[in-house]
């Protein structure tokens, strides 16, 4: 019996990461792709060689080539240039320039992974994401349920992580949703989220619930400004969630970044919508009743991601 296979681009943080815990789920054979010669061999054989600890026995490869990812059932794409400071200047690069560093990243390695592996579903982690899901897609050609984003599931892993922490409660118990785009106009919607049940307004103030919501849309930036680097275990795991939701054919509703056609009033955009995700990629986008204040908010997002998506010239 065939077994499912998963390329990951960029052996990194987020990619080993990410490759590490598929491995130890035993969702597939991986195969790891960066451009740093030995890099991802090296990766691949360390992470082999835990299997017999870890009690997984998975095909894990590291190559330089696109080849050994023929056929892959899904992608997911961490690679492209960080979000870090410069050692000189101390600051950020800017938006427009990040931009157009990692398009000339992932536009090439699309067309590889595209011409070896047609049939795939890629998921998008780099950055900026919703622009990056733009180029996946023009570049693929691949209808708009093979290409996601991977933004709302961290973005709310986030979101809940920092309720459950005010709240002392178990984060298994917190249930809540992420929309818009990944950057700080993303939308919390805290008229949607709960804890076992009970809505969150009844346990938590309004000024705690915005203090919350400003710290979910700053959760990567507080990070970077902490490590020096870019975040890897939660954009690791929530890509993995995903990953997982595909491969077994769950049909779990993750906030994803999805092309709208129509949906929420937005056409050729992606934005972080929930989204059904199952052996067809994304298999149904649900369209959630918002009241004016969150379509307001999602306004505010969907321009900012258009505005990211024009500098390239992309649809």
């Amino acid at each position: 019996m065939r077994r499912n296979k998963v390329t990951v681009v960029g052996a990194g943080a987020v990619g080993s990461t990410s490759a590490h815990w598929i491995a130890t789920k035993e969702l597939a054979d991986v195969v790891l792709v960066d451009l740093v010669n030995g890099l991802p061999q090296g990766v691949a054989l360390d992470l082999a060689s835990s299997g017999p600890v870890e009690d997984f026995d998975l095909k894990i490869v590291g190559t330089n080539d696109y080849e050994p990812t023929a056929d892959s059932d899904v992608i997911l794409i961490t690679a492209g240039v960080p979000r870090k400071k410069d050692p000189v200047t101390g600051k950020f690069p800017s938006r427009d320039e990040l931009v157009k560093i990692n398009q000339d990243v992932v536009g090439p390695l699309t067309e590889k992974l595209a011409k070896y592996s047609p049939n795939s579903i890629i998921i998008v982690v780099t950055n900026p994401l919703d622009a990056m899901c733009h180029v996946v897609k023009s570049v693929s050609g691949f209808p708009r349920e093979r290409v996601i984003g991977q933004a709302g599931a961290l973005d709310t892993a986030r979101y809940k992580t920092f309720i459950a922490m005010e709240l002392g409660v178990s984060v298994e118990d917190v249930h809540g949703i992420v929309l818009g785009g990944h950057g700080d106009e993303m939308v919390p919607l805290p008229r949607h989220t709960s804890v076992s049940g009970i809505p969150l307004r009844e346990l938590m103030s309004e000024d705690k619930i915005q203090a919350i919501i400003e710290r979910t849309r700053k959760g990567g930036g507080e990070i970077v400004g902490l490590m020096g680097r870019s975040a890897y275990y939660a954009p690791a795991s929530a890509s993995v969630s995903m990953i997982e939701s595909i491969l077994k054919d769950k049909k779990r509703v993750i906030a994803s970044a999805v092309y709208l056609q129509g949906e929420y009033g937005y056409k050729d955009l992606f934005i972080g919508v929930p989204a059904v995700l199952g052996a067809k990629g994304v298999e149904k986008i649900i369209e959630m009743d918002l009241n004016a204040e969150e379509k307001g908010m999602l306004e505010v997002s969907a321009k900012a991601v258009r505005s990211v998506v024009d500098v390239m010239g992309l649809k």
